[in-house]
């Protein structure tokens, strides 16, 4: 393998990786936007595991249970510096991740299901907006350096 291909291979590998689980920094909305194909790869690709393994519940429940943590782990960094880029707190993520689930589940405990599925699908729409939608502060913020200027000082 050519020495360019080696170091651009690394390379990518250290972006996607620095991407899906560092918790640290900021990103924009194309690297959140790149982030969604790569998570729903990984999802075809445990369920056609999981499912070749039909033969070893346990083993594919296991398995399935650790892929999903760290999707989970990749969902929290990188909304959490998605959150960043627009100066905001990571913990707005326990709004968009558990909120949706808890008026599910109320939903379905009361009466007030249509309210509450209402609610789940705004706050579903919300952070889309939020995280995927509206652009990050300009310049540097408390969370670190903007990844617009950090990207035209590597281009």
């Amino acid at each position: 393998m050519p020495l360019g291909k080696t170091i651009f291979t690394h390379a990518f590998r250290e972006q996607a990786i620095d991407l899906l689980f560092r918790f640290d920094g900021r990103i924009g909305r194309s690297d959140y936007w790149i982030a969604w194909p790569l998570w729903i790869i990984a999802e075809v690709a445990m369920f056609l595991v999981t499912a070749l393994l039909g033969w070893l519940p346990y083993l594919a429940i296991v398995l399935w249970l650790i892929f999903s943590l760290l999707l989970l782990n990749s969902a929290i960094a990188v909304g959490r510096k998605r959150l960043h880029d627009r100066d905001k707190s990571g913990w707005w993520l326990l709004l968009f991740y558990l909120g949706p689930a808890l008026c599910q589940i109320a939903g379905q405990m009361s009466a007030s299901g249509l309210i509450l599925n209402v609610a789940s699908f705004a706050l579903v729409a919300w952070a889309i907006v939020e995280l995927g939608v509206l652009p990050g502060t300009v310049g540097p913020n408390r969370y670190g350096p903007d990844p617009q200027e950090s990207d035209v000082q590597m281009g």
